[in-house]
C-alpha cells in the first residue's frame, strides 16, 4: 500500500498547479466541502475560486517563495507575486490551508488589497459570490 501524500505534498502540488495554470490539477486537490476567502473573492466551489486564474497568470511574471510552514492538517505559504512591468505590483501574500481527509478544505488568502483597487474597479462585476472576479493573487 502506497503512503498517503503529506500535507506538504498536497499543498505544494496545488500551489504549483495553480501558478502553472492547470485548473484541473489544482481543483483535483480540493475537497467537495471547500471554502476560499480572500480580500476580493469568496467561494465555496472547488473550482470556482480558480475562475480568474487566467487573468492573474497573464500579469504574473514570477512567484518568489519566502516561507513554508506545515502542520498535521494545515499549512501556510508566504510568497511575493511579481507582476509584469506594465502592472508594476509586487504583492506579499500569505496563504493558509486547512486539509481534511487528504484534500484541501479551506484556503484563506491574505494580502494588502490596496494596490489592486484600480485593477478590480476595471474588472467589473463578480461571478462567484458578489465579489469582483479579476486578476488578483489567487495564491
Amino acid at each position: 500500500m502506497a503512503a498517503s501524500p503529506s500535507v506538504r505534498d498536497i499543498v505544494r502540488a496545488y500551489h504549483a498547479a495553480r501558478f502553472a495554470g492547470d485548473v484541473a490539477a489544482a481543483a483535483a486537490l480540493v475537497g467537495e466541502d471547500f471554502a476560499f476567502r480572500s480580500p476580493f473573492i469568496t467561494s465555496d466551489s472547488p473550482a470556482g475560486h480558480l475562475d480568474g486564474l487566467e487573468g492573474l497568470l497573464g500579469i504574473v511574471a514570477r512567484v518568489e517563495p519566502i516561507s513554508e510552514l506545515f502542520g498535521e492538517s494545515d499549512a501556510t505559504l508566504v510568497y511575493d507575486v511579481h507582476t509584469v512591468p506594465a502592472v508594476g505590483i509586487v504583492q506579499r501574500t500569505a496563504e493558509h490551508f486547512r486539509l481534511r481527509d487528504g484534500r484541501i478544505a479551506e484556503i484563506m488568502l491574505i494580502f494588502d488589497s490596496a494596490p489592486w483597487q484600480a485593477i478590480m474597479a476595471a474588472a467589473g462585476p463578480a461571478s462567484d459570490a458578489g465579489a469582483p472576479d479579476a486578476a488578483v493573487p489567487a495564491g
